[in-house]
């Protein structure tokens, strides 16, 4: 059989409906400079897609470091594996300073945030080792257990009772066995927006024999009282053993880190296979990182801009009637009831007639008969769009409450494919 064959009958869950929403529902063009308004098929819309919560993507100071860095570096340098040619100062003065920031001893630098994860769970256990993980967990994270050879238990999301039953469990298992636990969670939950619940789960230390890793990717320069995290929030940096963050969100760049005991980062240095055989990360978006942090640390008053907005538009959301379920970070998903036809349709409406644009996640992501709408306000947005977006989201429902995106298929668009 031709292995092609197998996908060009079945293209998947999503992929099933390519033809109807690539270019438009997935994989849209936004264009024009990063900013809360951006140029979508030729249309000016307001956006609530992109996870730059501090604005960083397009400061000007940023974008002056990320020039200058290139035109005196270039993107290649430095060449090679950080082991064995791709090693800098700059380097490792980002990682002293990230380390610092998150209050850990060490922090190693990393090139992705998706494969740093997949990558530091593939180094952390072995096969006699046991991992139990929140039912809710990223995508990096089930691919990085994907990979574990030994047992692993999930426990549904935030339930501290079950998680007490699976490290019993782990407990029993690891001791016949001879190996050690790793729990592994989320600092803030990008779905949902609700936190993991870090400060009963480091308790559990006192009754449990584990290590435990947070994937803080939306939390990290949003949450606690510096920026420094989820960790920081609950009061519990300490009892987190591994805090692993992205530059994807709030630095608005590219690459990630892990922080935790100097043995350990050098354990990982030397171990972490996808940093091994991977070239190091180039100069300018070193640099543009050390930028992006000293940004982070010396500017409060851009997490406090995020923050106003995002209380803003929660509570008129709130107030509105509609369901943000257990989000207490920025991540601001809307919770309706519609199949993907009605979602599609209301999202066309919401694109092409109110000028709006946010993400919709629908099944099989979640379960058939919901629908989300997931915005991410940041720093960039002001009081007035805000304000633009509750009249948007109140008229759009009242359109889904009476049935009228329902009465046809799929909104069908004008692709190229």
């Amino acid at each position: 059989m031709d292995i092609f064959a197998k996908f060009r009958k079945d293209q998947g869950d999503i992929g099933q409906y390519m033809k109807k929403i690539h270019g438009y529902f997935a994989f849209p063009k936004l264009e024009g400079e990063i900013n809360a308004r951006m140029i979508f098929r030729g249309k000016e819309v307001l956006t609530w897609s992109l996870n730059n919560y501090l604005g960083l993507g397009n400061h000007p100071e940023v974008r002056k470091a990320d020039a200058e860095a290139a035109a005196q570096y270039g993107l290649a340098y430095p060449m090679g594996a950080r082991m064995m040619s791709g090693q800098t100062a700059k380097h490792e003065q980002l990682e002293r300073e990230l380390a610092a920031f998150v209050g850990k001893p060490d922090a190693f630098l990393l090139n992705y945030g998706y494969q740093g994860m997949v990558s530091v769970i593939d180094a952390i256990v072995g096969r006699n080792d046991v991992i139990v993980y929140d039912s809710e967990s990223h995508a990096c994270i089930l691919d990085g257990v994907r990979l574990h050879m030994g047992k692993r238990y999930v426990y549904p999301h935030n339930n501290i009772e079950n998680l007490r039953k699976q490290l019993e469990r782990a407990t029993k298992l690891a001791d016949k066995q001879g190996g050690g636990i790793l729990v592994i969670t989320e600092g803030v939950f990008g779905m949902a927006g609700d936190l993991g619940q870090l400060d009963k789960i480091v308790k559990l230390k006192e009754e449990f024999e584990f290590r435990l890793l947070v994937d803080d990717a939306h939390g990290f320069g949003v949450m606690g009282k510096t920026g420094a995290g989820v960790p920081e929030h609950f009061g519990v940096t300490d009892g987190v053993d591994l805090h692993f963050a992205t530059f994807a969100k709030s630095m608005a760049g590219i690459g990630g880190f892990i922080a935790a005991e100097t043995d350990i980062c050098y354990y990982l240095r030397y171990n972490m296979r996808s940093q091994t055989y991977a070239k190091s990360l180039p100069m300018p978006m070193v640099i543009g990182a050390l930028k992006r942090l000293d940004m982070l640390r010396s500017m409060p008053e851009l997490r406090e801009k995020l923050w106003t907005v995002v209380k803003a538009l929660q509570k008129g959301l709130k107030e509105a009637g509609f369901d943000l379920g257990k989000t207490i970070s920025p991540v601001t998903p809307v919770y309706l009831k519609g199949g993907v036809a009605e979602a599609t349709n209301l999202v066309y409406d919401l694109r092409e007639n109110y000028g709006i644009f946010c993400s919709m996640i629908v099944y099989p992501v979640i379960p058939k008969g919901e629908l989300i709408l997931r915005l991410i306000p940041t720093a960039m947005h002001s009081l007035d769009d805000v304000e633009l977006t509750l009249n948007a989201f109140k008229a759009v429902r009242k359109r889904l409450e009476e049935g009228k995106y329902s009465k046809t298929e799929i909104a069908s668009i004008e692709v190229d494919m």
